[in-house]
């Protein structure tokens, strides 16, 4: 259980992260912000058009009476809406990162130079990049609306359906979302979607000490804009723990690092 706290921790260690480097902070809020526009238009949509979509779709229920139709219909649009606020906080994180893929690698790679060592660097060209991530985060959400489909008709079931599903779909929110984050920093030291998945599930109480309080604080769409760069910057410093441990932690930074309180330099301009 240890782990759980661990992951928290890596996810404050970000936050103060961007907060002794509020140059990068600014830099990292750029693509959520744009993100964030698209997606309060898209979920105001859902908010007006839910109840037309569960009509349209349960015709059966035109002859119920009162008031089984309305508990039926009333009940149907909050689970859509529950579902599609679901997959918002999933996408949301995929798309900013997306959108943001040059803010986050330069951020990504100031983290790891900061904290001394080797910065790995991908080498690949920036569209290549760009198709990677693409790739894998169409991968990550047919996984996640495979388990939201299974949740959402989970949700019927009388009391677990109100009590024990929505737990599961925080925790499942959560592993992806740590796995999406970590992306940045493990895409640059050359693992793969697939060795990137069993690397978080062989620590998985870490992943979901990270990735689930960030789910329920992304619940509101203007603090996952804020807590976005942040986020980046744990994920990179829980990423170096599981992948580049440090044996010795009173060492010093190797030769041509900077330190931890260095001023950043200026992020790098990126071209196709």
């Amino acid at each position: 259980m240890s782990d759980l706290g661990a992951g928290f921790g890596y996810l404050m260690k970000g936050q103060r992260w961007v907060a002794r480097h509020g140059r990068w902070f600014g830099f990292g809020l750029l693509p959520g912000l744009v993100t964030l526009v698209v997606y309060a238009g898209a979920l105001i949509g859902l908010g007006y058009g839910a109840d037309d979509l569960v009509g349209w779709a349960t015709p059966f229920a035109d002859d119920w009476s009162s008031p089984w139709q309305g508990l039926l219909r009333t009940g149907l649009t909050a689970l859509v809406f529950v579902f599609g606020l679901f997959l918002a906080v999933i996408t949301f994180t995929a798309v900013t990162l997306l959108v943001g893929q040059p803010f986050y690698e330069s951020l990504s790679e100031e983290v790891d130079r900061s904290e001394g060592g080797d910065v790995p660097e991908s080498g690949l060209p920036l569209w290549r990049e760009l198709w990677i991530s693409a790739r894998d985060s169409v991968r990550i959400l047919l996984r996640v609306a495979l388990y939201g489909i299974i949740l959402f008709a989970c949700g019927f079931i009388p009391v677990v359906g109100q009590t024990v599903v929505p737990a599961i779909g925080f925790c499942v929110s959560g592993f992806f979302l740590a796995e999406e984050l970590t992306a940045v920093a493990l895409q640059r030291r050359g693992m793969v979607l697939k060795d990137r998945l069993v690397l978080l599930r062989g620590r998985r109480l870490l992943a979901l000490g990270f990735g689930v309080p960030l789910v329920l604080a992304f619940l509101i769409p203007v603090v996952a804009v804020f807590l976005m760069p942040g986020a980046v910057a744990g994920a990179t410093l829980l990423a170096r723990d599981l992948v580049d441990p440090d044996p010795d932690p009173d060492s010093e930074p190797r030769p041509g690092t900077a330190a931890s309180g260095d001023v950043p330099p200026a992020p790098r301009a990126w071209s196709a």
